[in-house]
């Protein structure tokens, strides 16, 4: 029989004994892993990056910015992370905040450990998941914001431009895949920049995949 590989788990939390509560809760697991710990939003980005975990569990408020800049961060970077927000605070602000930048899932700290042990999975496995006692706003929140949506005002192929941006093609090699010239692309690119109100094509790209997982949490 196949050994199953055990989740890749980064923790990230400024308070040391809930982190370390965390770890010791995962390290019982054997099919998670945690690979590293991290206290500052800072450091989470640099852990992701070195050590490339599967899961990254976030706290929302750290020392020097929010869970929120660093999952955007993180999943720019690598948008294979998975990223579990882990909290005290149900705001609804904060829950939009964390879906915008690519989280896969929130939960509040209050909930029991085993919880939080499925919820990891679930997140590991590619599903989506809010807690219960935050969903019913947010997903109201969600379905009023769809009608606003600046991807809404793209044509069809700036969306498909968008989409080869996302992948990180260069203009070039979009150029030729659209069968247009180098100009073109760069002309609709600048067009799709504006409408998304972004300056830089990694934004787009990071814009792209927020959309995308916001609009998982309503299938």
């Amino acid at each position: 029989m196949a050994t199953v590989k055990p989740l890749r788990v980064l923790v990230v939390d400024d308070h040391d004994i809930v982190r370390k509560g965390l770890v010791m809760l995962m390290s019982r697991q054997e099919d998670l892993l945690v690979v590293g710990e991290a206290g500052t939003a800072e450091e989470a980005v640099e852990k992701a990056r070195e050590l490339s975990p599967d899961v990254v569990v976030l706290d929302i408020r750290l020392p020097d910015g929010t869970g929120i800049e660093a999952c955007r961060d993180i999943r720019a970077e690598n948008p294979d992370v998975k990223v579990l927000m882990l909290t005290s605070y149900s705001d609804e602000e904060a829950v939009m905040g964390s879906i915008m930048a690519g989280a896969s899932g929130y939960l509040l700290k209050e909930i029991r450990s085993q919880e939080i042990v499925q919820a990891i999975r679930q997140v590991g496995a590619g599903q989506s998941l809010l807690d219960p006692k935050v969903t019913a706003g947010v997903l109201e929140r969600v379905r009023r914001g769809s009608d606003d949506d600046p991807i809404a005002q793209l044509t069809d192929q700036e969306r498909r431009i968008l989409d080869s941006i996302a992948e990180g093609k260069t203009n070039r090699e979009i150029a030729e895949e659209v069968h247009l010239s180098d100009k073109t692309v760069k002309n609709y690119v600048s067009s799709i920049l504006g409408k998304l109100e972004v300056s830089r094509r990694s934004q787009a790209a990071a814009y792209l995949a927020d959309r995308r997982a916001r609009r998982s949490y309503l299938e």
